[in-house]
């Protein structure tokens, strides 16, 4: 089984930062990509950000030149840094990451993490 654990999130003022981090354990082959993915009430489940095993980056339109995200292929490890942070960015964050395992190409979502931009 492979799990993901997200940390990171909470309440910060608009125009704060915060940092997400996502962690993936478990019996994993190799990962192709992760992401980040958030779902405010009332909305579909959307992507924020993801990357490649080889650093390939991709945004969503609504966060690019505020969000980076980061990944460390030896430690499974994937970060978002959040920055000039506003409330419609109010969700709950998710990692996912596209596995290779021993039995087969699996998908998995962590648990989700709340991040809420509020004054």
């Amino acid at each position: 089984q492979v799990q993901l654990v997200e940390s990171g999130g909470g309440l910060v003022q608009p125009g704060g930062s915060l940092r997400l981090s996502c962690v993936a354990s478990g019996r994993i082959v190799s990962i192709n990509s992760m992401g980040w993915y958030r779902q405010a009430p009332g909305s579909q489940r959307e992507l924020v950000a993801a990357i490649t095993g080889g650093g390939n980056r991709n945004y969503a339109d609504s966060v690019k030149g505020r969000f980076t995200i980061s990944r460390d292929n030896a430690k499974n490890t994937i970060n978002l840094q959040m920055n000039s942070l506003q409330p419609e960015d109010t969700a709950v964050y998710y990692c996912n990451a596209d596995t290779n395992t021993d039995w087969g190409r699996q998908n998995y979502w962590g648990q989700g993490t709340q991040v809420t931009v509020s004054s």
